[in-house]
């Protein structure tokens, strides 16, 4: 397993350059969800050139791919990231997400038929709301997979993966318009109502549990302010510790919509964005492979502190651990005081120490694939559980995984 590793690692090293160019490439032109059509050929093409079977396309969706390696019967998943944010970029380093699962691809290619395994890439578009793995989970895209990993940068170190659950909306509501001066009786206000809504949400907040949160952002507000707003729209995600518990959030949430359409007379529409994200579970065996070997790279980890709290961050990965053995650490890149979702934190993305966390991720990745395929108790739980998943009917957690409630 050592001369494993030595390979997998030496080879990390001599395709660096590669690697990180490919990581600066994706940061110099961000895409946003499911329209990421540069950075998915980009990955996809680097793959392919490593020795990688892709499927383009995957599953019907034009920024979606998976990429496997290896005739082996134990199947492990590396999940690609690389949608930017609106008017962010990648204010969330999903540029190293790509290029990390890309390295460890390329340390891998030449050994997976000695680990008797099976390597796939998963290009998975749209997480920054889209919910683009929940849409490959239901359409069948990760069945046959034994366990799952990816690596976030964050500002910090951190191992454990504790995400809200969340939904993310449109708010849209329908009023009259109207001269503001001259007629101001024949309208109905649509921002009104949003305002009424907006403080019942402002009050509601005062009854919630401490492990919630609801947050939006008025995307139209109007258009002349001579004119009674006839529509107005917005986007607002609620999340909660658990789906169940998002799902009793929500209705409260709800009611304080049909609040500002009640006292304004608005018609309201609220439409899901994507299935909601779940929680995460974590599976400890591989967590305890990825720390021990990222600690051997050079990596310390947070123990506490509101710096670390970029494990909280919601992600659809989380429907993929409901259904899968999966981890989700987090790297860090040394970005303080700049944090995730900031455009400092974007700049940081393409820094020395994002470069590092890269190619340490891409090996640590590696390195726990290589011990996962290895260890022989832990091989057979990882396959055994398969066995169960492929032949069993489908359980409650994959239900919810799947967005069925």
């Amino acid at each position: 397993m050592k001369s494993l590793k030595d390979a997998a690692a030496g080879r990390i090293d001599t395709l660096s350059g590669r690697i990180l160019a490919l990581s600066h490439r994706i940061h110099a032109n961000p895409e946003p969800g499911w329209q990421e059509h540069q950075a998915a050929g980009w990955i996809s093409g680097e793959l392919a050139g490593f020795g990688y079977e892709v499927t383009r396309e995957l599953c019907g969706f034009p920024t979606a791919f998976a990429a496997g390696v290896g005739r082996g019967p134990l199947r492990l998943a590396i999940c690609a990231e690389y949608d930017a944010l609106p008017g962010l970029g990648h204010a969330c380093g999903h540029n190293i997400i790509a290029a990390a699962a890309v390295g460890a691809a390329a340390a891998l290619a030449p050994i997976a038929d000695a680990l008797d395994a099976r390597i796939t890439v998963f290009g998975t578009p749209a997480e920054e709301g889209g919910g683009g793995k929940i849409e490959l989970l239901e359409r069948g895209a990760f069945d046959g997979q034994h366990a799952a990993m990816m690596v976030h940068p964050g500002p910090l170190d951190v191992a454990r993966a504790e995400p809200f659950a969340v939904s993310h909306s449109r708010i849209r509501y329908r009023g009259q318009a109207a001269h503001a001066a001259a007629y101001p009786e024949r309208g109905v206000n649509a921002a009104d109502a949003f305002t009424v809504a907006q403080v019942a949400i402002g009050l509601l907040r005062q009854q919630l549990a401490s492990g919630t949160r609801v947050h939006g952002v008025l995307t139209n507000g109007g258009e002349a302010p001579n004119a009674i707003p006839e529509v107005t729209e917005g986007r607002w995600y609620v999340r909660a510790g658990s789906l169940a518990e998002l799902d009793r959030l929500e209705e409260r949430v709800r009611h304080c919509f049909e609040a500002g359409a009640l006292a304004t007379g608005c018609d309201l529409d609220i439409e899901a964005e994507s299935k909601p994200y779940s929680e995460f579970r974590t599976d400890e065996d591989l967590l305890a492979l990825y720390v021990d070997n990222a600690v051997r790279l050079g990596r310390r980890f947070a123990d506490d502190g509101p710096d670390m709290r970029m494990n909280r961050a919601s992600t659809d990965m989380g429907n993929i651990s409901l259904v899968l053995p999966a981890i989700h650490p987090y790297i860090g890149i040394d970005s303080l005081p700049a944090v995730n979702h900031q455009k400092e934190f974007a700049a940081h993305c393409v820094s020395g120490a994002a470069d590092r966390a890269v190619l340490d991720a891409a090996k640590a990745m590696a390195f726990t694939c290589i011990d996962a395929a290895s260890d022989a108790g832990l091989r057979g739980r990882l396959m055994s559980a398969g066995l169960e998943r492929d032949s069993g009917s489908t359980s409650d957690d994959e239900r919810q995984a799947l967005g069925v409630r």
